[in-house]
This record gives structure tokens, sequence and C-alpha cells, in this order.
């Protein structure tokens, strides 16, 4: 078993939920790595609502698959609310989803900054009519995989409140 009873179960709802309501759900991960795409095929049936996932852990796959402008990289770096908000739209370009999520953070041991700590990650979510949301978490130095684990919880968290 890869995730938790408690992440598929939420999972779980989240697919009900998207289904009832006839959306298509796509991800854009960098620090999950592909684990936010995954927590949902976990589930059977998610092909219903599950479009695709973008990893684009690197900057260029941001730019070359996104469509985040390598300005904004440079500028505000990969983990920002500019870059997060882009990540997303990118999604809703580059993809049929009707919802998408976009997450990118610095889970360690190494990356981080003085501005920039080890375990903070920026989600944002956009849908097709427009709406967009962000948050940023800040979750400590409480090691790489905890960073990933709690990344999940805090997106599935989000997504349940914008579906």
């Amino acid at each position: 078993m890869i995730f938790s009873s408690e992440l598929r179960a939420r999972a779980f709802t989240l697919v009900g939920e998207l289904r009832a309501k006839s959306l298509k759900l796509a991800t854009a991960e960098s620090c999950t790595g592909g684990l936010l795409a995954g927590l949902f095929t976990e589930i059977a049936g998610s092909s219903d609502v599950f479009e695709r996932g973008f990893v684009t852990y690197s900057n260029d796959a941001k730019h070359e698959l996104l469509g985040v402008s390598t300005a904004l990289l440079e500028t505000h770096g990969a983990v920002s609310q500019e870059v997060a908000l882009a990540m997303a739209q990118g999604t809703l370009a580059h993809s049929r989803a009707d919802l998408v999520i976009a997450v990118t953070g610095i889970a360690g041991p190494g990356g981080a900054t003085e501005t920039k700590p080890i375990g903070l990650v920026h989600v944002a979510i956009a849908r097709k009519d427009g709406a967009v949301t962000h948050r940023v978490f800040e979750f400590g130095d409480i090691g790489r995989t905890e960073v990933r684990l709690a990344t999940l919880d805090a997106a599935m968290t989000l997504l349940s409140e914008f579906v």
C-alpha cells in the first residue's frame, strides 16, 4: 500500500465529487514528483475524472511543458506564488481538464535559502471558469518524505474546498 488509508479515502471522496460534477482534473507537480497523480490513480475508476499529470521537477520542464516563462522563474524562483499560479494556468492550457492543481516546494534536505526554507510549499488551483486560488504552507524541516506527504494532505484539503 503506497498511501495511507486516510489519504486514499480522501482521494476516493474527491473522485466521487469530481465525477458528480462532470469535472476533469489535471495535476502539475514539482516537489511531490507525481505522488499527487499517483494518489488519484490509486482509486479505481479515477480515469473518469483524472485527465493527466505533469511532473515538472526542473525549471526547463516547467517552461517546456507548461509554458512558465523563464523570466518568471528567474525573477521569483521555482518555489513561489507566481510560479505555482503559472504552473496551474499552464496545466489548464496544456490539458483538457476543467480543474487543475499545481504544487512546488522545497522538500529538502538541500535547496533551501534564507528566504525559502525547507518545507516551504506553494499550492495553486485553477478552473476553466477563471477561478483561481493559492496557498503557501510552511511545514518546516520535518524530513523529505514528510514534507511530500504533508503537501499531499494540504493539496487534498485545498482541492476539497475548491471542487
